[in-house]
This record gives C-alpha cells, structure tokens and sequence, in this order.
C-alpha cells in the first residue's frame, strides 16, 4: 500500500473531524432509540432521518480512519531550508507576465483548497515546481496555458 504525504495540519485537521464524528455518536444512537419509541418504524421520518445520518457519519468515520492509515505525515518545519520547493513547502511566485506576487504551499490532495492558497503536490502548478530553486525561472502548463513565473522564496513552516 502506498503512502499518501499529508502535512502536520492536515493531519490534526482530520483527527479534529474525527474526534467531532466519534461524539456525535451517542447522540445519533439517542436519536435512533428516542424515534423508536414513537410506534411504527414504516411510517416514522425521525427513525428515517437519524438512521440515514448514523449511515453518513459511520462512512465519514471509515474514510478518516483509512486516510490516517495510508498518511505520511511530513513535517516540513524540521527540514533543512536550503530553497528547494518540496512538499508542504510554502512557495511565493512572481508572474513573469503581471509581475503579481502570489504564495502557495504544496500539501496532500485532501488538503487542497485554492481559496486558501494550498495546493496539491499533483496539481500542475506543483508538480511543476518541485525540485526547483529560489530564483530559478518555470514554464508550467496548466488548464490555461502556459504561465512563467519566478520563485520568490520557498519557506518551511
């Protein structure tokens, strides 16, 4: 079975989740039992309801639970910081066309969220950046052409 490289905060965000699912448990068990005792369960949408909930957090529980399995978590604070773009580091570009400045940090795939400028080591963007250096010039292709940036700076926290 392969690893799957996961940041320290991604990791702790994933056992926050799962900590939160696990107490909902007894709850959704109290649901199912309170709904019981109403009479027929053919008829009975609370029933329904919080079994159907009890199905959704169960298979939430298991997908945690198998991405934690298969994680190696890197902590990227500990590495030497010698400029190389690797993964869960925290890359600022330069736009060779704009000369706009944007930062991104490379994390695992369950990680990512553009919005929050995280992107995932296999997106184009990062594939296309790792291995390479503070002030070395990429052509990286994406959905939208090819972009030409400069890295600014590559940080590990």
């Amino acid at each position: 079975m392969d690893k799957v490289p996961m940041t320290v905060r991604g990791e702790q965000l994933l056992r926050e989740e799962l900590d939160r699912l696990l107490k909902r448990r007894p709850e959704i068990t109290q649901a199912i039992a309170e709904a019981r005792e109403l009479g027929d369960l053919k008829e009975n949408a609370e029933y329904h309801a919080a079994r159907e909930e009890q199905g959704i957090c169960e298979a939430q529980i298991r997908d945690i639970e198998y991405k934690l399995s298969v994680s190696q978590v890197i902590d990227v604070a500990k590495m030497p910081n010698n400029g190389k773009v690797i993964f869960g580091a925290t890359v600022s570009l330069i736009d060779a066309d704009t000369e706009a400045e944007v930062t991104y940090q490379i994390v695992g795939d369950d990680e990512a969220d553009i919005k929050q400028h995280l992107i995932s080591v296999n997106s184009p963007i990062a594939r296309g950046l790792i291995g390479k250096e503070e002030g070395d010039e990429v052509s990286i292709s994406t959905p939208g052409g090819v972009k030409e940036f400069e890295i600014d700076s590559v940080e590990y926290r």
